[in-house]
C-alpha cells in the first residue's frame, strides 16, 4: 500500500474545518459539564429531599444511559415535541449534560475531602453560608479535583465523533465524508488518529501545569 501525500494535502482544508468544530464542542461541552456538575453537587447537599430526590433521579438516568441514545433523543425526538435546536448546539448540550453527571461525583469527592476544621473555622468566624462556600470550601475542593476533571475533558474529546449521528461534521465526520468521496481511507483516518493523540497529549500537559500551579 502506497502512502498518498496528495490525498493528505487535499484533505487538510476539511481537516481544519473539522478540528475547529471539535475544539468548539470540546470547550463549550467542558464548560457546561463543569458548571452543571457543580450545580448538581450543591443541589444534592441541600436539606430538602424535594430537591435532592428529583436531582438524583435525573442525574442517575443520564449517567446510566448511553450518550449515543441521548444524542438521538435530543436531536430526533425533541423536535416532535416542538423543541428544535441546531445540531452543534444539541451536541454541546448532550456532551455537557452527560458528563456533568460524572463531574458531579468528582466535585462531591473534592468537597468531602475538605477537612472538617475548615467548616468549623468558617462557623467560628461567623461567615455567611455563601461566603463559606465561595471563599473557603470550593477553592480547596476544586484544587483537589483538577486532575479528575482533566480526565473527563479527554474523555469528552474522544466522544466527539459520536456527533456524526446528528450530522455534525467534526474531525472524524470530515474524514469519513472525504474517504467516501475520494475512495481514500488510510490517509484521512491516519491524520485524524494522530490529531486525537496530539490534542489529548497537549491537554494532559496543560492540565498538569494547571495542577502544579494550583498546588503552590
Amino acid at each position: 500500500m502506497k502512502w498518498d501525500w496528495n490525498a493528505v494535502s487535499d484533505f487538510m482544508p476539511d481537516f481544519w474545518d473539522g478540528l475547529l468544530v471539535t475544539l468548539q464542542v470540546l470547550a463549550l461541552g467542558s464548560l457546561l459539564s463543569f458548571t452543571l456538575g457543580l450545580v448538581w453537587t450543591l443541589l444534592m447537599r441541600t436539606p430538602s429531599r424535594w430537591v435532592r430526590w428529583p436531582v438524583g433521579v435525573v442525574t442517575e438516568f443520564v449517567r446510566n444511559t448511553p450518550l449515543l441514545v441521548q444524542l438521538f433523543f435530543l436531536f430526533y425526538v425533541l423536535p416532535e415535541w416542538g423543541l428544535t435546536f441546531s445540531a452543534p448546539a444539541t451536541g454541546v448540550f448532550a456532551i455537557g449534560l452527560h458528563y456533568s453527571t460524572y463531574t458531579m461525583q468528582v466535585y462531591r469527592a473534592g468537597i468531602e475531602a475538605v477537612p472538617v476544621g475548615q467548616w468549623e473555622a468558617a462557623t467560628a468566624l461567623n461567615l455567611p453560608r455563601r461566603r463559606t462556600w465561595t471563599a473557603v470550601i470550593l477553592p480547596q475542593a476544586i484544587r483537589r479535583v483538577v486532575p479528575a476533571l482533566g480526565n473527563y475533558v479527554i474523555s469528552m474529546l474522544k466522544d466527539t465523533p459520536m456527533l456524526m449521528v446528528i450530522t455534525v461534521l467534526e474531525m472524524l465526520g470530515h474524514a469519513r465524508l472525504f474517504s467516501q468521496q475520494h475512495f481514500q481511507f488510510t490517509e484521512p483516518l491516519t491524520v485524524i488518529g494522530v490529531a486525537f493523540i496530539l490534542i489529548s497529549y497537549l491537554a494532559s500537559l496543560l492540565l498538569r501545569a494547571l495542577e502544579r500551579r494550583l498546588v503552590r
